[in-house]
């Protein structure tokens, strides 16, 4: 199921657990904001609002607040000795979306736990042992089979001094 959303001005097409970056919104990272203009409700049997969709809300957590790139505004104007120089970053929240609500459902006031993920399975010091000497081997069998070739491509170059005239 899918949604697009309305906020700060644009319209977002969000799922359950996607991360979008959104103009600045009131909440400290941790909670849970609502965003309540839904234009579309999307999935087997798609809701089109007009212009929204009638007890839908979209529920997100608010995982951090960032701020752009700075922008800087300079104006000069030729022979007149006027400079202006403005600098300006845009402030924008992260926010996990959590859930999709139809019906006048309210979202739930904390976010479930994240399914950790397992850390890869480390190598044994075996396998890594059997690893290296074939790199290893790889690289000496390459400059063997062509070591003039290697000694040519490089020439020595004789050491000249320049003389200004």
């Amino acid at each position: 199921m899918f949604a697009v959303i309305k906020t700060g001005g644009k319209q977002y097409r969000v799922a359950a657990e996607d991360v979008i970056r959104v103009d600045r919104v009131n909440g400290q990272p941790g909670e849970i904001v609502e965003f309540g203009e839904v234009l579309v409700v999307g999935g087997d049997t798609p809701q089109l609002g007009m212009p929204t969709v009638a007890g839908a809300t979209v529920a997100g957590e608010v995982l951090q607040h960032s701020r752009g790139d700075k922008v800087i505004a300079f104006k000069k104007r030729r022979r007149k000795n006027s400079r202006r120089k403005r600098g300006y970053r845009h402030e924008f929240s992260v926010i996990r979306i959590t859930e999709i609500l139809t019906g006048g459902a309210k979202p739930s006031k904390t976010a479930a736990p994240r399914p950790r993920r397992e850390p890869r399975a480390e190598t044994s010091p075996q396998a890594e042992a059997e690893a290296a000497p074939a790199t290893e081997a790889k690289t000496a069998t390459a400059k063997a089979k062509n070591p003039a070739k290697a000694a040519a491509k490089k020439p020595a170059k004789p050491a000249t001094k320049s003389k200004k005239k």
